[in-house]
């Protein structure tokens, strides 16, 4: 089966006085059609700049994105029109990713009249059922985004990202920013928006509880790179590499008996400016050896699961 999104050796750099950033830095995964890959890392490790690359929010540096075995890394004009209407996003904030002059009709309209395909009356039986589909009550259909609460928000820009039927939306933390009590219901949203649709979701966050609740796969990012990669349940039951584990101790424990041995992670970061080749958690790491410090590659230590160590058999 080809998967619907598949990136190789994918880069994106940016420029600053001190030299080149690398955000995001030699990525390669897939996605298979109706799963959920989970992006997992600390904030400023590249996860959402990763989203928003692989849908051409933001230009590439390096490597290759596939839509369904299709190239579209460098697609311009009319073709990466076609390509972004396959593929959408959910930004992290409902109180700023909508435009506060437009109503909640003009905001799920939009992208059906941008795309010049359909008829007035289609639009309107469209925007309606979008409305419906998501638990918008058609009585907000002219209310502006100061009008509703953040879980309504967020709710106008999933309908937004679904008006074109995309095959795969980039969730970039859809609920960090709201309420406890929201973020089951959103949640709980997409999980069936994903059954109904086939959709397949990158869901980006830095929340490891929720990510255990959404996501089939889970890659771990730490500095721009990939440091592991598994399906969900095999990363919570066994974690390989070092940076993995100290990010699951960290979760708080609700057995008092069998509280989580929290994993103090020591040392300063490695800076994303021009870094020198090795593992870039090499100088927090309690592992850490002279082969650290050596170019990594990404290794497949059991089936589908992957891990950026040179120690990982050792440690394992």
């Amino acid at each position: 089966m080809v998967p619907v999104i598949e990136v190789k050796g994918l880069k994106k750099y940016f420029p600053t006085p001190r030299g080149m950033l690398h955000a995001v830095d030699d990525v390669t995964l897939s996605i298979e059609r109706g799963k959920t890959l989970g992006v997992v890392g600390e904030s400023g490790c590249g996860k959402s700049t990763l989203g928003r690359t692989i849908i051409h929010l933001q230009e590439s540096t390096g490597g290759q994105i596939l839509l369904e075995g299709e190239d579209i890394t460098h697609v311009r004009g009319k073709e990466l029109r076609r390509a972004r209407e396959r593929m959408q996003i959910v930004f992290q904030d409902p109180y700023s990713s909508l435009d506060p002059r437009q109503t909640v009709d003009a905001t799920i309209r939009e992208p059906l009249v941008v795309s010049k395909r359909y008829k007035k009356s289609e639009i309107d039986e469209a925007t309606a059922a979008l409305m419906e589909y998501v638990g918008i009550d058609a009585r907000l259909r002219m209310s502006y985004p100061h009008e509703l609460d953040g879980g309504r928000r967020q709710r106008v820009g999933i309908a937004r990202a679904l008006a074109l039927n995309p095959d795969f939306v980039v969730c970039d933390e859809p609920v960090s920013a709201l309420d406890v009590s929201i973020q089951a219901q959103v949640l709980n949203l997409l999980k069936k928006l994903q059954q109904d649709r086939g959709l397949t979701y990158m869901f980006v966050t830095h929340d490891m509880s929720v990510v255990r609740h959404i996501s089939d796969d889970i890659c771990v990012m730490y500095l721009g790179q990939v440091v592991e990669k598994c399906p969900s349940k095999e990363l919570f039951k066994n974690p390989l590499h070092p940076y993995t584990k100290a990010l699951l101790s960290a979760i708080p424990s609700v057995d008092i008996h069998h509280p989580n041995k929290r994993e103090i992670l020591k040392g300063e970061i490695t800076s994303p400016i021009n870094p020198k080749p090795g593992c870039r958690f090499a100088a927090r790491c309690p592992f850490a050896t002279e082969a650290c410090y050596q170019p990594q590659k990404q290794e497949e230590v059991a089936t589908g699961h992957f891990v950026r160590c040179c120690r990982v058999h050792e440690l394992g």
